[in-house]
């Protein structure tokens, strides 16, 4: 890690309750190796105690510190101030898109967390009732009620805000929540159809690829969504999701 010290300007953005959204500047020396979040951090510490963000694991995997830094998505955690600006440059700090901004940079997620959950359940497997083997543990594949989530994806909404179709269409299911009914396919649950190919499902994408761009996952949530309107196309012309 570098031992020199950068000034770097941090424009924030900032509302509170019915407020007027505005952007106030931070001046702070931060190490060009350290991570946006760090400084973000280090602005709350120091010089505003009021500053609303949100944050965790700090290394990838909760996807909660999820902001626009210069305009585009990103995990604040794992984002170099160095890969966003210069010594003496600026920083631009956003709360994620098309979400309900709950205060400066935080935002409310809830209804990714919904539709994740309404493409996610699956039917009750049966369960065998024979003994298991000498020192095999147990595996439980699924009961009433259990989320199978999608694999790789933390659910940190930054394809949510790249989306162009979501930026317009508060409906649309969106870019996370169509690759999560890819991985659940759709031969066994005729209400997951409904939502694939409805109004708000796959065909209301537009396959900009600005959902891939900037998943932090490599989940591929556009390559997802076109395989799954071949699966669409398939079930609607043969019955069965190929």
């Amino acid at each position: 890690m570098s031992t020199s010290k950068w000034d770097v300007t941090f424009l924030v953005y900032r509302k509170k309750g019915q407020g007027t959204p505005h952007y106030d500047e931070f001046t702070i020396k931060v190490n060009p190796d350290e991570y946006v979040l760090d400084a973000i951090e280090r602005i709350w510490a120091y010089q505003d105690r009021s500053l609303v963000f949100a944050h965790a694991c700090h290394h990838s995997t909760c996807g909660a510190c999820g902001m626009r830094v210069n305009g585009v998505e990103k995990l604040t955690c794992i984002t170099l101030i160095r890969d966003v600006t210069a010594d003496g440059g600026k920083v631009k700090v956003d709360p994620l898109r098309n979400f309900p901004i709950i205060s400066d940079l935080t935002v409310d997620m809830g209804v990714l967390y919904t539709r994740m959950d309404e493409v996610g359940h699956r039917p009750v497997l049966p369960l065998s009732e024979e003994p298991a083997e000498p020192g095999v543990k147990p595996v439980k594949i699924a009961a009433e009620g259990d989320i199978i989530r999608l694999a790789d994806c933390i659910e940190c909404g930054l394809c949510i805000s790249a989306c162009p179709i979501a930026n317009t269409t508060s409906g649309y299911l969106g870019p996370a929540v169509l690759a999560g009914a890819l991985q659940h396919g759709l031969d066994s649950d005729q209400h997951l159809f409904s939502l694939v190919e409805g109004e708000n499902g796959v065909w209301r994408c537009h396959s900009a690829f600005e959902c891939t761009e900037v998943c932090p996952s490599y989940v591929e949530p556009a390559g997802k969504i076109m395989e799954l309107r071949k699966q669409v196309i398939w079930k609607r012309i043969f019955g069965i999701a190929k």
